[in-house]
């Protein structure tokens, strides 16, 4: 019996610490998915959509703290307990998601590993399966080393989780798992192979007359395009450093572009507002989210492929050829 105690300890704990990194590097990402689980079609929960970020930090931390408590050995049968209680609440989720095909894709592991909702929610019956022998014999799960290093390393990766969280928040994911990350061909990832929908399916741009200008740009050798997908929520402090890096950029010979969600009279007021010397590009809200995780952010373009990515208060890091 101890042995398949260590077996499933070491699972459970590599299982959720994993699923808990990915996330923490991209806590945006999860958020915007507790949005679509807020959402009037799946739980009807709309009142709890503003506190989708703080919710996915706390979730995020909880998931990988655990982790490594049960990985460390420091108080078994708390972490125990807390681990069957998360689980429980995941697999409702999975199953809600995969029963009424809400949410075709749970975010369990990010955008590191694409799961179809059934398999996720098989894979949370076995680890709640895993996690009840944990429950049942928890006396048997023991410091790796001693108590006090069990302890003071649970304390230490809490502080060392929170500095991550901060710093993505504040720039940009420090590990990209989407199909725009830096060094990636945007035309490339559009091409079907086979039957399969290509990573990127939803890529396109329209200028305010109607015209498709998704191919101009992508065929651009040097194309700079300031990401909004939201305007009214986009930060307003951003758009300073956004008229320095544009000015910059047309000097040098960039083609430079917003790209919103939103009515261009919307556009046309912050262009206004700050003298900016480009226009705006209609482009979906969701693909605007998974193509960089700022609003307004920065991202730079040779005939397609994704040469740099920044957050607007790195905007002075911007690297122009």
């Amino acid at each position: 019996m101890k042995v398949l105690v260590q077996i499933c300890r070491f699972f459970v704990a590599f299982t959720f610490i994993f699923s808990g990194f990915v996330k923490l590097v991209d806590p945006l990402g999860s958020a915007y998915k507790f949005q679509e689980y807020f959402g009037v079609d799946v739980l009807n929960l709309e009142f709890l959509i503003p506190y989708a970020l703080p919710f996915s930090i706390l979730l995020i931390l909880a998931e990988i703290m655990l982790g490594v408590m049960l990985l460390v050995g420091y108080l078994p049968k708390f972490t125990a307990w807390s681990l069957l209680l998360l689980i429980t609440v995941f697999l409702f989720l999975t199953w809600y998601s995969a029963y009424y095909n809400k949410v075709t894709d749970c975010g369990c592991f990010g955008d590191a590993v694409k799961l179809s909702t059934w398999g996720t929610f098989y894979k949370n019956v076995v680890l709640i399966a895993l996690i009840l022998i944990l429950v049942w014999k928890s006396k048997l799960i023991s410091p790796i080393f001693s108590v006090p290093i069990a302890k003071w390393s649970t304390f230490l990766s809490f502080f060392a989780f929170l500095y991550i969280t901060y710093y993505v928040l504040v720039h940009l994911p420090i590990i990209d798992f989407r199909p725009y990350a830096v060094g990636n061909s945007i035309p490339e990832g559009m091409k079907f192979v086979g039957q399969e929908l290509p990573p990127i399916h939803d890529f396109y741009l329209e200028s305010n007359d109607g015209e498709n200008l998704t191919d101009k740009v992508l065929a651009d050798k040097k194309a700079l395009l300031i990401i909004m997908y939201n305007i009214s929520k986009s930060d307003r402090d951003g758009f300073t450093n956004i008229k320095k890096v544009t000015d910059k950029a047309l000097e040098k010979g960039y083609t430079v572009y917003a790209l919103s969600a939103s009515l261009n009279d919307e556009f046309i007021d912050i262009k206004e507002e700050f003298d900016l010397n480009f226009d705006m590009l209609f482009c979906d809200e969701t693909t605007l989210k998974t193509i960089i995780r700022a609003n307004p952010g920065i991202l730079t373009l040779e005939e397609g492929v994704v040469k740099g990515k920044w957050n607007w208060i790195d905007a002075d890091k911007v690297k122009l050829n």
